[in-house]
């Protein structure tokens, strides 16, 4: 997939950011997916301690046979990078390096949570570097700690294909019934925390001008562009090492116009642009392709079944144009502030709410009948349709089972498959 280029040039005035926009949004021929698995990571027999990074890293095979790339989040979370790649091709790579790994884990009695939201530890940074120590004053507490150290997601990226206006529109369109089928995050400290995507409820709690949807006018490069140039400004950065925070509220239009911010002198730069995209976090996302950020953590096994479903409801069009049908009952226009309450009750109620579980069993037949025409083989659609008849037709993601207490009394480490190890 090809990102945007940034260069080092001093912007001249709001034309330029509404180019750097445009090229997020390039039609593309080919129609891959890449995915980004982010875990947390447990001592199998005490699960409530904080394991250190050194001894994750020390567990972790010198070699993964699929290629991912590893890094780690600020509070140790693991994340796997697989290449990417047609459907197949990219979850036969990421799923052999998943196995890898947790094996490694294994022999060291570590074991990884799929899960979206820390259910016993509180938040602990284990990673100092100076993006994240303005990232944390920026962000604040409870919810930038939570956000920073106790979160974990599963990040489907998409082609944006001939026409990226249109997965633009599906990818924000279908996000309340994906996030509602895969919610899977309700408990924190040990109890429930009220909410099916506990994680969604730490992420609506932050700065909202770079967490929120992206307003929709019809021009998605146009509204990009507005979205990066309203967000506020979270750091600036000085050199390689150095990170100046930005507390003000300044955004980047105020940079763009006063050519300074923060105490700082220069005006901003393509560089500085490029690198404040990075920092925002809407649950859609355009990098020269789509970013879908709104997906809970799943179980080690059971990842395969929320891309494959993502992708299909996404880039096949038959299986698009019937899952939009579905959710043409939700009120709309995104700007209207009613598809933000269709996402909250998403992550509050999950597929209990009895109209994104209707509209979830129509998404889920239309991605089965997608699947084989993306080149899914029979165990993956097996995989999705033991999905669909356990959580979709009953009316409860996984969240629920996490839930339900097991014969030893706690909830979050019974149920099937292990609970969420």
């Amino acid at each position: 997939m090809i990102g945007v280029t940034a260069e080092s040039t001093p912007l001249r005035d709001a034309s330029e950011v509404a180019d750097f926009a445009r090229r997020c949004f390039q039609p593309a021929t080919s129609d891959r997916v890449g995915v980004e698995l982010e875990f947390l990571v447990f001592d199998r027999a005490e699960p409530a301690r904080h394991v250190a990074l050194a001894q994750v890293e020390g567990a972790l095979p010198a070699r993964l046979p699929g290629g991912s790339r590893v890094t780690f989040e600020p509070g140790g979370q693991l994340e796997l990078s697989g290449p990417a790649g047609p459907l197949p091709a990219a979850l036969a790579a990421l799923a052999g390096d998943v196995a890898a790994v947790r094996a490694g884990l294994r022999a060291s009695g570590l074991v990884l949570g799929g899960v979206g939201l820390d259910p016993v530890r509180p938040a602990r940074r284990q990673l100092n570097r100076p993006r994240y120590d303005a990232m944390a004053a920026f962000l604040g507490l409870p919810y930038g700690a939570l956000m920073m150290c106790s979160t974990a997601s599963i990040q489907v990226n998409l082609d944006l294909g001939a026409q990226p206006a249109t997965r633009w529109e599906r990818a924000h369109a279908l996000g309340p019934v994906l996030l509602a089928a895969f919610a899977n995050s309700p408990l924190s400290g040990g109890r429930p925390c009220g909410w099916m995507s506990g994680r969604q409820a730490v992420w609506n709690n932050l700065d909202p001008s770079r967490t929120a949807l992206v307003p929709a006018t019809g021009d998605p490069a146009a509204d990009w562009a507005d979205y990066l140039l309203d967000a506020r400004l979270m750091l600036v950065r000085e050199d390689e090492e150095r990170y100046l925070s930005v507390g003000d509220g300044s955004t980047f239009r105020d940079w763009l116009e006063r050519g300074r911010v923060a105490g700082g002198a220069r005006p901003p730069t393509v560089e500085d642009l490029a690198y404040h995209a990075t920092t925002l976090f809407p649950p859609v996302r355009p990098r020269g392709w789509l970013e879908i950020r709104y997906l809970d953590a799943q179980h080690p096994s059971a990842w395969p079944v929320c891309v494959a479903v993502t992708h299909a409801l996404i880039s096949d069009d038959r299986a698009a144009d019937a899952a939009m049908a579905a959710v043409r009952p939700y009120p709309e226009p995104r700007e209207s502030g009613a598809d933000a309450e269709m996402w909250e009750r998403a992550a509050r109620c999950g597929l209990a709410d009895p109209v994104l579980r209707r509209a979830a069993e129509t998404c889920f037949r239309a991605a089965l009948e997608a699947l084989p025409r993306l080149g899914a083989g029979p165990g993956l659609v097996a995989e999705v349709a033991a999905f669909a008849d356990r959580h979709v037709t009953t009316g409860r993601s996984p969240a629920t089972d996490l839930m339900e207490p097991g014969p030893t009394g706690t909830p979050w480490l019974e149920g099937p498959n292990e609970g969420w190890l």
